[in-house]
């Protein structure tokens, strides 16, 4: 009986022992972890503000209220709007935004009959704003995402044309439904299960969009409380595509 009581008491005390070491070992590389875990998540705090389906006479109306609130955003454009467009686009890139590519025809069918087309319709409407910038951007996002049209093969193919590809992780149901309110936009744009970063907020500025514009404001003010910085998309910066197709 005693023997059993000394091992019981033997047991808990190294128990014990273990408990307050590791008690100790945890309390201090707490101390010293906590500044770096800081550091990291406010080195994270980065959004993308991203319009497809531009350039329209919206689009002015757009770059009105960015210039407002001094942020910059990346606009990935219809190449055949480009002509009745010219100076939105020119403004574009004097503002210092920056442009991508989202095809020539935004037509679901042409773009997607086979590889090659698509990728003549990147080049083609490549072509259209360097005609009127200088730049020959190499930025592109797929019409409706690159999901379930992307695979390897298709995207080594990409990059040997120098095209990087930028879905996103964000989304205002703008590009669905014109007429969403401004307000549920808003919540759509800022709602609280956006956990992945960097950021990147998809939105649209066709000339239907107008609830967006009314809705922009508020997304840019929120963000910007929340200590987010707005940065353009450039050809340095990491692509974003959804999980390809194995084949």
């Amino acid at each position: 009986m005693k023997i059993k009581k000394r091992y019981i008491f033997t047991h808990r005390a190294w128990v014990g022992f273990l408990l307050i070491t590791c008690l100790i070992f945890t309390c201090s590389n707490k101390v010293k972890a906590d500044p770096i875990d800081i550091t990291i998540e406010e080195n994270e705090k980065i959004i993308y503000l991203t319009f497809d389906d531009g350039p329209s006479v919206l689009t002015n109306k757009t770059l009105d209220i960015l210039k407002e609130q001094n942020v910059k955003a990346t606009f990935f454009l219809i190449g055949n709007q480009i002509a009745d467009q010219k100076d939105v686009v020119k403004r574009i890139y004097d503002e210092g935004h920056a442009i991508g590519l989202h095809t020539f025809t935004h037509n679901y069918k042409r773009i997607y009959s086979s590889k090659e087309n698509f990728i003549s319709e990147m080049l083609k409407c490549q072509s259209e704003i360097y005609n009127i910038t200088g730049i020959k951007p190499n930025i592109i996002r797929f019409p409706w995402g690159s999901h379930k049209k992307l695979n390897q093969n298709f995207l080594n193919l990409l990059h040997e044309n120098n095209f990087r590809v930028y879905d996103w992780n964000a989304s205002m149901s703008d590009g669905i439904n014109c007429k969403t309110s401004a307000n549920k936009l808003y919540m759509e744009a800022t709602k609280t299960t956006i956990t992945e970063q960097p950021i990147i907020l998809l939105m649209h500025c066709d000339y239907m969009h107008k609830n967006t514009c009314k809705a922009l404001p508020r997304v840019i003010e929120y963000y910007k409380k929340k200590g987010y910085e707005f940065k353009v998309i450039t050809e340095g910066t990491p692509e974003h595509f959804y999980p390809i197709k194995v084949k």
